[in-house]
């Protein structure tokens, strides 16, 4: 009987069923909803506040305090002692991937079909407590990711708020696959395109079809230098960077710039580029040039980290990551001393919603548990460009709310279990008693 069943049909069937059994967001009845907790993580003031009360309504935050007046008729959520912080904000995500090799997935899965696991991350996400996300590029799903911001902010499935970057933007033989025939005319996980009017219209293109931020490969690790394995090849010219930030500007969209050098990365910075991506192996001079151009840092760190100590993997894979890893370290020390504005990203996608393990690196690294917060919210949402919307609790903010069980300021980790979150007013996950 399954045989008759042609492809297709069997790619409708598999995403209503998805669709049928995913988990229900609990809706409040009033439009009010008052929630009592332990504390607040305020993220301007830099300190825990309790206990509190939040009043929500039209999901909208109206008043934040001790005892504030709470209108009849509101849902009273009562957290407990749980601390509440902003929604978590992850400047770096790709919904499109998961786990397993990547050329079985570019290669022998349909844009359909990841498609729909694209819908299972997004709820694995958002439980995480990640509100918002910038999804960094499709590798090979083309605009997958739009369509899933858009069937989120419909309503149609849960989700985080997505800013999609589609397609991300590559030199022509510095993206995977590699090692195929040159017989064969396969897809690549990003758009090859090259010289100033190619990347111009890749650019165009990419807008036309729903990108919010075009992302660039401003360096390639398939051109491998010697040394780290990690250390790439600069790909675009410095008059395609400029064109690729120039047309991106024009229609209002912003440039991320995968960079593991120093060299990229400075490259970036001076052809305008808003954010840093990953950065390995980035040096003082170009922390600075950073920092006075006002572009963000996304380290990623648990990307890198986790590979480093895959138990699966090759000891030589290990080594090699280790190794990368650990330079990746230094940086994150230099970018702390200097000062550079670092937005909270993951790159993480095996699984979707361990990407707050970030926040133990951060700490272990350097950064004081306050500041990883701040990355994660305020410092994300200024990345974003929607600081007077979302990264803080207070009023007028959109009600993006999530609760964890003690205090994050003391033990940092136990963000990586989130109990409440509320996305837009909607409570999707409950605290469990």
């Amino acid at each position: 009987m399954n045989s008759m069943i042609s492809p297709r049909l069997r790619t409708v069937l598999a995403l209503a069923v998805l669709l049928f059994l995913r988990p229900v967001p609990v809706f409040t009845g009033s439009g009010v909803t008052a929630i009592r907790c332990g504390g607040v993580i305020d993220v301007n003031s830099g300190k825990r506040l309790g206990p509190m009360v939040i009043i929500v309504e039209d999901n909208i935050i109206k008043e934040v305090g001790p005892d504030p007046a709470i209108p009849r008729g509101a849902e009273i959520v009562d957290l407990g002692d749980a601390t509440v912080l902003p929604g978590l904000i992850d400047c770096h995500t790709h919904l499109l991937l998961h786990d397993g090799p990547y050329s079985d997935q570019l290669l022998k899965e349909s844009i359909p079909m990841r498609a729909i696991l694209g819908v299972e991350a997004a709820r694995r996400t958002l439980d995480a407590g990640f509100t918002t996300v910038r999804d960094m590029e499709t590798e090979g799903a083309m605009y997958a990711d739009a369509d899933l911001r858009d069937a989120v902010a419909a309503g149609h499935i849960p989700g985080p708020r997505i800013f999609a970057c589609t397609r991300s933007l590559v030199t022509t033989g510095s993206y995977a696959p590699f090692g195929m025939s040159w017989e064969l005319d396969l897809p690549h996980g990003a758009q090859e395109a090259d010289g100033v009017e190619g990347v111009r219209l890749a650019v165009r293109e990419q807008i036309s079809h729903g990108a919010d931020w075009i992302k660039i490969y401003a360096d390639s690790r398939y051109r491998n230098r010697g040394g780290d394995s990690l250390v790439g090849t600069p790909t675009f010219t410095d008059d395609e960077l400029k064109a690729i930030v120039d047309e991106a500007e024009r229609e209002g969209v912003h440039v991320a710039a995968h960079c593991y050098t120093a060299e990229a990365a400075m490259r970036s910075v001076l052809a305008g580029v808003k954010s840093i991506e990953h950065g390995l192996y980035l040096d003082d001079p170009t922390f600075a040039l950073m920092k006075a151009k006002g572009v963000f840092w996304v380290p990623t760190l648990i990307a890198y980290y986790t590979r480093a100590n895959d138990s699966t993997a090759s000891e030589a894979e290990r080594k090699r990551y280790g190794v990368s890893a650990a330079r990746h370290r230094e940086s994150f020390a230099r970018g702390l001393e200097q000062g550079v504005a670092i937005a909270f990203g993951t790159d993480m996608y095996s699984p979707h919603g361990a990407g707050t393990r970030e926040f133990g690196l951060m700490v272990d690294y350097g950064m004081k548990p306050m500041d990883a917060i701040v990355s994660a919210t305020r410092t994300a949402a200024q990345l974003l460009g929607l600081a007077g919307e979302i990264g803080s609790i207070e009023p007028g903010k959109a009600a993006d709310i999530i609760a964890v069980r003690g205090n994050p300021l003391e033990n940092i980790r136990i963000l990586e279990n989130v109990s409440f979150v509320m996305k837009g007013g909607t409570i999707y996950k409950r605290i469990k008693e």
